[in-house]
């Protein structure tokens, strides 16, 4: 099967958020079950173009319809640690892509509907033909509008289109002025609510609506928040829609590249170890105790590694660092805010915390470090208000380090409780809590420490049940090559 995956991020070279490391490792996990597949990206200038491997030009004059004119592009194409990618340079004086950043613009509606056009364009006028294309998160909504109102007309008849949804949180919410930008110029036609217009703000558009319905089959990143975004407000206003194309809908868990995430591989971290060899993984606490300047002593380790934001319970993070420090245990935070209000906080947090030889505040985010805080902590935190399916917790799983999280979206579909779970005790990987408040996530550290203090012996099988588990790519990528040939067929 010819597969075109288009989307705004790919890892390692362009990379926000999980977005990045679905699109890589969905990607590779359909080449190795011997399926063609090509990556349809912009070309950022904040790239990490030392991750390209023969980065050329391949299509120099691609002439890209926007507003009432063209806008000629230059496509390139490299390998991304084996991965095929293409990406779209186009000349405009409006710079689209060469801005330092990815996202954040005021005009990000509009740069990423023309990367929809051009992307359709480049595929149009290569004439490639692939069976599907697979596009994400609201950047690439427009691409089935585009494929079946225009690109179909003009002879691009065989693509079907797959569109995941990855956080409904943002949905290119916009003006009537994208319509004229990207060519679909029937006002009254798109503008309507069965089609593009926003179920709330009746004078604006919603890319992330458009692709819902107008794509072959939508999936979103774990089975709990599928069914959260029908049922609750975690759909931010798409409840309805989701809803009435409930027959084209499902929710599949996103996996893990092992490849990446693998202690008995791993090149970042101190000593490599596995379930046979796990007391490796001490040798790592002590090295990332080494790192931080924090005092060896017989405590636990608990992390936090991620995004600062709302989303990711930033108030129950904080509390959680104390609440570490009363109860005999340490702590290391690496993260970063995009909102300034919370990234003074924690700067100012760790002026605070400066002196403590229990604690650690590393404000900003390298991924090389991510692996060794992963392999050297005992626990990790992931208290979030909502989470479509979460990657910390795989990765902690996976290097023996036991997850303490909130019961939501993915964390619920891959976390379960040491207590309470109505799972098997061989089964049972971390902890969970259920109330988005300070009791709930005090409950969940004060069983996991406790039971670190009392009986290690049942901690460490904790530890080996989550490393048992299998969240690698295998299964997710079954199911949507289920969903790509069942959509071929329609």
């Amino acid at each position: 099967m010819f597969i075109v995956q288009i989307a705004s991020e790919c890892a390692p070279v362009a990379k926000v958020g999980g977005l990045a490391d679905v699109v890589y490792g969905l990607s590779r996990e359909l080449e190795i079950r011997g399926n063609s597949v090509e990556i349809i990206l912009p070309k950022y200038d904040c790239m990490r173009y030392d991750q390209i491997y023969g980065l050329q030009i391949t299509y120099d004059n691609l002439w890209v319809p926007f507003y009432d004119h063209h806008v000629r592009c230059s496509v390139f194409f490299g390998f991304v640690h084996g991965r095929k990618c293409f990406f779209i340079e186009p000349h405009s004086n409006r710079n689209l892509f060469n801005r330092g950043v990815f996202y954040g613009q005021n005009d990000d509606e509009e740069r990423f509907a023309f990367f929809c056009r051009a992307a359709l364009e480049f595929i149009w006028k290569t004439d490639k033909q692939p069976d599907v294309i697979h596009c994400h998160d609201w950047q690439t909504g427009l691409v089935p509008v585009l494929l079946y109102e225009i690109y179909q007309n003009l002879g691009l008849t065989h693509p079907r289109v797959c569109y995941t949804l990855h956080n409904l949180k943002h949905q290119g919410v916009t003006g009537e002025h994208i319509l004229r930008a990207s060519g679909l110029n029937r006002h009254n036609y798109f503008f309507h609510y069965d089609r593009l217009r926003d179920n709330f703000n009746h004078s604006a558009i919603n890319l992330m609506k458009g692709g819902i319905v107008y794509s072959n089959f939508v999936t979103t990143v774990s089975p709990r928040y599928a069914w959260e975004i029908r049922n609750t407000d975690l759909s931010y206003g798409l409840g309805d829609t989701l809803h009435r194309h409930g027959h084209k809908f499902g929710g599949v868990l996103n996996g893990l590249d092992y490849e990446v995430w693998n202690p008995e591989t791993d090149r970042h971290i101190s000593k490599t170890y596995g379930i046979e060899t796990i007391d490796g993984k001490y040798r790592n606490k002590e090295a990332l105790r080494h790192r931080f300047l924090i005092r060896d002593a017989y405590k636990p380790v608990i992390s936090y590694v991620g995004r600062l934001d709302r989303q990711k319970g930033v108030d129950l993070i904080r509390y959680g660092i104390f609440y570490a420090l009363v109860t005999g245990a340490q702590f290391i935070l690496l993260g970063s805010s995009p909102e300034h209000g919370i990234s003074e906080s924690f700067w100012h947090l760790k002026k605070e915390l400066n002196d403590q030889q229990d604690c650690h505040l590393e404000i900003g985010f390298n991924e090389e470090l991510a692996h060794l805080i992963y392999a050297g902590s005992d626990m990790i935190i992931v208290p979030s208000l909502f989470e479509p399916c979460g990657l910390t917790q795989l990765i902690a799983m996976k290097y023996g380090t036991v997850p303490i999280v909130r019961d939501t979206g993915g964390l619920s579909d891959t976390v379960f409780d040491a207590d309470y779970a109505p799972r098997p005790y061989h089964e049972r990987n971390g902890y969970v809590f259920r109330d988005f408040d300070r009791r709930g996530l005090e409950s969940a550290m004060h069983r996991a420490i406790g039971l670190w203090h009392a009986y290690p012996q049942y901690f460490r099988e904790l530890m080996i049940n989550g490393m048992r588990c299998d969240y690698s790519w295998n299964h997710p990528g079954q199911d949507y090559l289920n969903i790509y040939e069942y959509i071929r067929k329609k």
